[in-house]
C-alpha cells in the first residue's frame, strides 16, 4: 500500500473561493471590469476627477496611476491588473489609464469565447497572431526617416507633435506649439 499516492492536503482560508475553470475565469475578467470601470472615466482630456478616501485622508484626482495606488485591491487577477499598471507607471512614466482599460478589453473580448467553450490557450494564440499582425502593418505603414536631411526631420517630428496635440486643449495652437514641443 505505500506504493499508492497520498492524497494532498490543500489548507484554505475561510470563505475563500475554490472555484477553477471556466467559472474562475469569468470572476477574474470580472474583477478586472471593475478595476476598469472606476478609472475608465479619466482618460482623456475630458478625464472626470474621483475623490477617494482612506484612513479620513481625501485625495482628488483624475491620474490613473494616483487612483490605482489607492484602490486596496484584495481580488488577485484585480491586483495583477493593478502590477500593470505599476509598471508602465515605473517604465514610461505615463500611460497608466490606458493600459489598464486597454488590458481589460482584450479580457473582455476574450470573455465571449470562454463562455463558448474556447481554451484560453488557442485565445492568447490568436491574441499573438494578431500582434504580429498589427506589427506587419505598423511596420509597412512607417516612414523611414533615417535617409531625410535635418531640415525634413524635424518637418516630420512637427507633424508628429501636431498629431499628437490634437486631443489637446492647445489643439487651436497646434501650429505654434508643435514646433516648441519638437525643439525641446
Amino acid at each position: 500500500m505505500s506504493h499508492m499516492m497520498q492524497p494532498s492536503i490543500i489548507l484554505l482560508r475561510e470563505g475563500t473561493d475554490s472555484s477553477q475553470g471556466k467559472p474562475q475565469l469569468i470572476s477574474n475578467i470580472n474583477a478586472c471590469a471593475a478595476i476598469a470601470d472606476v478609472i475608465r472615466t479619466t482618460l482623456g482630456p475630458r478625464g472626470m476627477d474621483k475623490l477617494i478616501t482612506v484612513n479620513n485622508k481625501s485625495t482628488i484626482s483624475n491620474d490613473g496611476a494616483t487612483i490605482l495606488k489607492l484602490l486596496d485591491v484584495v481580488h488577485p487577477a484585480a491586483a495583477s491588473l493593478v502590477d500593470i499598471a505599476k509598471s508602465q507607471d515605473s517604465e514610461v512614466g505615463d500611460g497608466t489609464t490606458s493600459v489598464t482599460v486597454l488590458a481589460y478589453e482584450f479580457l473582455k473580448e476574450s470573455k465571449k469565447y470562454i463562455e463558448d467553450g474556447v481554451h484560453p490557450q488557442v485565445i492568447i494564440r490568436s491574441f499573438r497572431t494578431a500582434c504580429t499582425l498589427a506589427l506587419s502593418k505598423i511596420k509597412e505603414w512607417s516612414i523611414d526617416i533615417a535617409g531625410k536631411d535635418a531640415e525634413e526631420k524635424r518637418a516630420q517630428l512637427i507633424k508628429c507633435a501636431a498629431t499628437s496635440l490634437n486631443s489637446k486643449l492647445v489643439a487651436t495652437q497646434k501650429h505654434f506649439f508643435s514646433p516648441m514641443a519638437v525643439d525641446a
